[in-house]
């Protein structure tokens, strides 16, 4: 009885003390390395932070909860420095520091970035985290908490840090019920209906996360905006969580529906030039600005997808983003106007049109107003060639936006890392103004010298225990974090941290895990998009392949728009003899993009309509190519999963099974999508799948048949 109880003991132990994935990469258990928790330990006895605002405090509490659980053993905060192995907190102007030179470095972290050093003061060997600003001060403990969770030395640190992009924001496509738009990880965890009373300690933990990888801002509702969150209401609501945020040097941000005025304002116009309506906002900038003096400002979806906007009353989006621009100007604010405008009653390519409407627009907005523009020409797909806008508003603020959130690449089924995604694009060159006219440094302003700069995630949170569905979407939320702090840091590095801060610093873990991140993306396109296809998928809940469907909505919502399935060949013809949509490119761009021979071939089916019969580099014709593509993209997902279960025994038991699961259902997914792709383009092709390869096991009209009317990514809206 005596050893049943024990066993029981232990089961229960092991449930209690199991990994649900909650705190995210903040995890601070005790270090299990002898010779690096020595070393911490010798060189750590405790804390003194030369400040005592909202968020100094928020910094002293996570250095004292990291380096506590961390090092296994209570980290005292210290009245005075009065020992070796105090870690310091303060001011770069403080006069504690006055005897420490640090005014060069000072001027190159600016506001919001920091220094860590190993040095002395008061003749005492020190560990200091400095900066200009208090936001700098909790930047710099995260990444000094993660300098220990990575296992990092700490001897003789020299660190100079600082975010070359100013606006780092979240974008979240909350619904005030609950729901979230292209939301995979269950609902809203922002309980609209018990704030501004009832404040979830969940808040909090989402703050933290984000300023631990140096997010700043954080749109709070969907860009299908809903009028009621203007409403006084709503907006003491709001300000219950900017008290929250603010504590971590986070702003809070509103989508503006742009007929608000006629909504709830009571008007009968929202045209922006209407005085009226000019005043109706400036009152509402006022209002919101008297409850939350550090509000960021508003991001607006305007004339596009059902949306309202300028144009209804003959104005351009200028007009409307310089009438809300004005409004918030007086209080700091910015304006934040997206550029995914398509209208399918325009015959013109949908990959053409945003250009089209804001390119003659470049140097018409305020000075406080970014065009947010997202990072391919269509919608966040598996891979897109960067935007053309891109470099080509030299005058204008340009921010990029990204998708956390996967609604295109396998949702919060599919293990999909995103950092290569974002990085290819990134450091995409423009050529706008010569070599080196990377998409980066167009949005980080240095290209055109814009001091305003910067880059949104939609966010993939929900309600769910792990925050984002699938464990390793949290890797996609630290990613786009770590980028948007510094573009150059690479995919692999990246990877690293977040792979050794979640699941270990053992070396036979690292690996097979950052394989598994790094081969994701690729496979992913091999088994969705190979080749430059694109917008293949169910058209609207966007899961599975759908190659096939035409005529139940609009057409540019429709596969068949965007992959010109014929028997001729494969492919939009965006060339010159096509749609030309190479030309909205920089000459040099535009001309490889419009090249056969020089297009690379991950972009070949976007801009050119192949004969099925053509060359590729690897000698085979067009039509092997792709079936090679999609076959890889499944072999390769089963090799991860495979080295997925090598991995048993060897982390969280509980987190094991979680991706295992998970990554069973994404092969399955994976043998779906090439099999239904396939099949559909040999009905054209008219060519066979080699015998060599494993032939598909249900026939094109079962795959045509599956029906998916509950699928999570079926709203009422879309974005």
């Amino acid at each position: 009885m005596k050893k049943n109880s024990m066993v029981l003991l232990l089961i229960i132990s092991i449930s209690v003390f199991a990994e649900d994935g909650y705190r995210l990469w903040l995890r601070y258990d005790k270090i299990n390395d002898t010779k690096i928790l020595n070393d911490y330990n010798t060189n750590i006895k405790g804390i003194f932070l030369d400040s005592e605002s909202d968020i100094i405090k928020s910094a002293q509490t996570e250095l004292m909860n990291g380096l506590n659980g961390l090092l296994g053993k209570k980290i005292d905060l210290q009245k005075s420095i009065s020992q070796d192995g105090i870690v310091v907190a303060a001011k770069i102007n403080s006069p504690l520091l006055s005897a420490i030179r640090l005014d060069e470095k000072a001027k190159s972290i600016g506001k919001e970035g920091f220094i860590i050093t190993s040095t002395k003061l008061n003749g005492k060997k020190i560990i200091l985290i400095a900066a200009n600003e208090d936001a700098g001060i909790l930047y710099g403990s995260f990444h000094f908490l993660r300098i220990l969770q990575t296992h990092t030395s700490i001897q003789n640190l020299d660190i100079v840090s600082s975010p070359k992009i100013k606006l780092r924001l979240l974008n979240h496509w909350d619904n005030l019920d609950g729901t979230i738009e292209r939301g995979y990880a269950g609902f809203s965890f922002w309980d609209w209906h018990r704030l501004p009373d009832y404040i979830s300690p969940r808040y909090t933990d989402y703050a933290r996360a984000d300023a631990s990888i140096g997010i700043n801002g954080v749109s709070l509702t969907n860009v299908n905006a809903n009028s009621y969150i203007l409403r006084h209401e709503y907006l003491l609501k709001v300000k219950a969580l900017a008290d929250i945020f603010r504590r971590y040097g986070i702003k809070v941000y509103l989508t503006a529906r742009f007929s608000s005025p006629i909504e709830i304002g009571g008007l009968k116009t929202a045209d922006p030039l209407d005085d009226n309506v000019k005043q109706w906002w400036n009152k509402k900038a006022e209002e919101i600005f008297k409850l939350i003096p550090d509000f960021g400002g508003f991001l607006v979806k305007a004339n596009s997808e059902g949306q309202p906007g300028p144009q209804a009353y003959g104005r351009n989006h200028a007009d409307g983003a310089n009438m809300l621009a004005d409004a918030v100007k007086p209080f700091g604010g910015v304006v934040m106007w997206r550029a995914f405008v398509y209208d399918n009653n325009v015959n013109e390519d949908r990959a053409k049109q945003a250009f089209n409407e804001f390119k003659p627009l470049d140097g018409k907005f305020r000075d406080n107003v970014l065009v947010q523009v997202k990072n391919g020409a269509i919608d966040f797909q598996p891979r897109e060639p960067f935007h053309p806008l891109f470099g080509a508003m030299p005058k204008t603020p340009l921010m990029i936006e990204f998708q956390l959130t996967q609604e295109y690449t396998g949702q919060a089924t599919q293990l999909v890392y995103l950092a290569p995604m974002y990085k290819e694009c990134l450091d995409s060159d423009t050529y706008t103004k010569g070599d080196g006219s990377s998409v980066s440094r167009v949005i980080d302003g240095s290209l055109d010298n814009h001091s305003l700069s910067g880059i949104a995630g939609v966010a993939n949170t929900g309600a769910d225990r792990n925050w984002t569905g699938h464990l390793f979407g949290q890797s996609n939320w630290f990613a786009f974090g770590r980028l948007a702090w510094n573009y150059d840091l690479s995919s692999e590095q990246i990877a690293d941290e977040w792979i050794r801060m979640t699941f270990s610093n053992e070396k036979y873990v690292i690996e097979p895990i950052k394989k598994i991140m790094m081969d994701s993306r690729e496979n992913c396109v091999n088994y969705m998009t190979p080749l430059g296809l694109h917008h293949l998928m169910g058209w609207d809940h966007h899961y599975g392949p759908e190659p096939w469907t035409s005529g139940k909505a609009r057409e540019d919502w429709m596969p068949k728009y965007y992959h010109r399935a014929d028997s001729i060949g494969l492919g939009s013809n965006r060339s010159p003899s096509g749609s030309n949509a190479t030309s909205q490119y920089s000459k040099k761009a535009g001309d490889i993009f419009a090249s056969l021979d020089q297009c690379p071939e991950k972009y070949l089916l976007w801009f050119h309509h192949v004969p099925w019969n053509y060359k590729m580099k690897s000698g085979s014709t067009l039509w092997n190519e792709l079936v090679n593509h999609y076959y890889k993209g499944v072999d390769d997902e089963r090799k991860s999963l495979a080295t997925w279960n090598s991995l048993e025994g060897k982390i969280d038991q509980e987190e094991f099974e979680h991706v295992k699961m998970l990554m069973g259902i994404q092969v399955k997914e994976a043998v779906w999508w090439r099999n239904a792709c396939l099949l559909y383009f040999q009905t054209f092709s008219k060519m066979p799948i080699p015998g060599n390869y494993e032939q598909p096991d249900h026939t094109l009209e079962y795959y045509k048949s599956l029906q998916f009317p509950y699928a999570p990514g079926i709203l009422k809206t879309i974005h």
